[in-house]
């Protein structure tokens, strides 16, 4: 992962336009404070939630200074991505690199999330940012493929699961222990910029496909090291 120091000198070397916003920026230091703050928590957590507390300021800080972050990211490789409808700010790589690659059940974990997501959201309403779901909730989702291989997640896979989707703020849990069948988790609408898809109808309709590809027979035999092409920037 690029450092902030590291990117900003990259992009004073590669661009003079650049460079004069950058010095107009780098003049305050309270503000270039702020832009590293807001460019590290997007190289490493991907997305910055105007809901969120720890990343409210940051979210309003980029969009405040669009035209400082995006130049900056582009010469890094990253386009940086801006829905102020969903309160989402985030980064993706502009050549397919720097992904995550995810485990068989850890994408279909991530594929139920975003179910549930858009259930909810249809549920409360188009406007709704954020939804709660029950751990036990995703449970029933999960049974519903009859994977004969692993028919039920173990809390230890659990477990690991929400604290990955956690670190890169898509979801977060309202419980310190998420096993239990009442455990509140929040599904961030950063759920639905982690996969490129515009018509959210459609969206909807290829992660209920993509989980039927996983029911059935398909899942016989697999391992959990064996790693699928789902991945998030």
């Amino acid at each position: 992962m690029l450092s902030f120091e590291h990117g900003l000198k990259k992009s004073l070397r590669k661009s003079k336009k650049d460079t004069h916003m950058f010095e107009e920026l780098i003049e305050s230091a309270a503000q270039k404070e702020k832009f590293r703050v807001a460019a590290n928590k997007l190289l490493n957590q991907c997305f910055l939630l105007r809901k969120r507390e720890d990343t409210k300021k940051e979210y309003v800080f980029v969009r405040q200074n669009r035209e400082l972050f995006l130049p900056f990211f582009d010469l890094l490789g990253y386009d940086l991505k801006i829905n102020e409808d969903q309160g989402v700010i985030g980064i993706v790589n502009q050549f397919g690199t720097g992904r995550l690659s995810l485990g068989k059940y850890e994408s279909v974990f991530l594929l139920i999330l975003r179910i549930l997501y858009v259930e909810k959201r249809k549920e409360l309403g188009t406007f709704t940012e954020e939804v709660t779901v029950l751990m036990e909730e995703i449970r029933e989702k999960y049974a519903m493929l009859k994977i004969r291989a692993k028919p039920m997640l173990d809390k230890g896979n659990e477990r690991h699961m929400v604290s990955l989707f956690r670190r890169y703020n898509l979801i977060r849990n309202l419980d310190s222990d998420v096993c239990q069948p009442d455990a509140r988790i929040i599904i961030y609408p950063s759920i639905l910029m982690a996969v490129t898809v515009e018509d959210i109808n459609e969206y909807y309709t290829m992660t209920e496909q993509k989980l039927r590809e996983y029911s059935g027979g398909n899942a016989d035999g697999d391992s959990e090291e064996d790693y699928d092409q789902s991945a998030v920037d």
